[in-house]
């Protein structure tokens, strides 16, 4: 009975393992994107969600939610300035944003 209880106890663990490991393991998707500010300037900023969301209004959303909260909305975002780029592994300084908000924004230049 001890043996069973003990097999019992490493199974689950090793599951638990094997399910924080997987969450690290998604592949995300990154779209480049180029938006031309209200000043004129280009803003450069990734965006990175999973890999299954490949529905470009999806990702149009999370843009312009995105600029909305850096005083850009109304500006362009479109395929023009929005394009998908690669699929990579998730970094686990993303994995916060795109479990509570479905995406995470990389900033890369001109975002302040």
């Amino acid at each position: 009975m001890k043996v069973l209880y003990l097999i019992t106890i490493l199974l689950f663990v090793y599951s638990s393992n094997a399910q924080n490991n997987n969450s690290l393991a998604m592949e995300v998707a990154v779209w480049d994107t180029y938006v031309k500010k209200k000043d004129g300037s280009i803003m450069h900023f990734d965006i990175i969600a999973p890999s299954s969301v490949k529905d470009t209004t999806v990702i149009y959303a999370y843009g312009r939610a995105y600029l909305k909260t850096k005083g850009q909305e109304g500006q362009p975002l479109t395929s023009k300035e929005c394009r998908f780029c690669h699929v990579r592994s998730l970094q686990p300084q993303w994995a916060d944003d795109i479990k509570r908000q479905g995406y995470f924004i990389l900033e890369m230049e001109n975002c302040d």
